[in-house]
């Protein structure tokens, strides 16, 4: 689910199995997060991080957790599982 308005943006990512979804999108310039819930035991998906967007959160079962995400520079930009395993990807348009 994303929630965009001129000021702000937010998506909302499931963690079951991978990344649902797995490619977000991003309007260049206006503030962002995403929400980050894990919904099952699979173990490698208990960490979320991303070395480009610099972020890394501990994701434990059904607690959501938020990062903020900078959106001053256009492009694409991968975020991983804490094995580097599953993959998705931020794009800043």
């Amino acid at each position: 689910m994303n929630i965009m308005n001129e000021n702000t943006q937010e998506v909302k990512v499931e963690v079951a199995g991978g990344y649902k979804p797995n490619v977000v999108n991003l309007k260049q310039g206006v503030p962002a997060k995403i929400s980050f819930t894990r919904t099952n035991e699979q173990g490698c998906l208990e960490v979320v991080h991303s070395k480009e967007l610099g972020f890394e959160e501990d994701l434990p079962i059904d607690v959501t957790k938020t990062v903020d995400v900078p959106t001053d520079k256009a492009g694409e930009y991968d975020f991983s599982c804490g094995m580097d395993m599953m993959f998705g990807k931020v794009v800043i348009s």
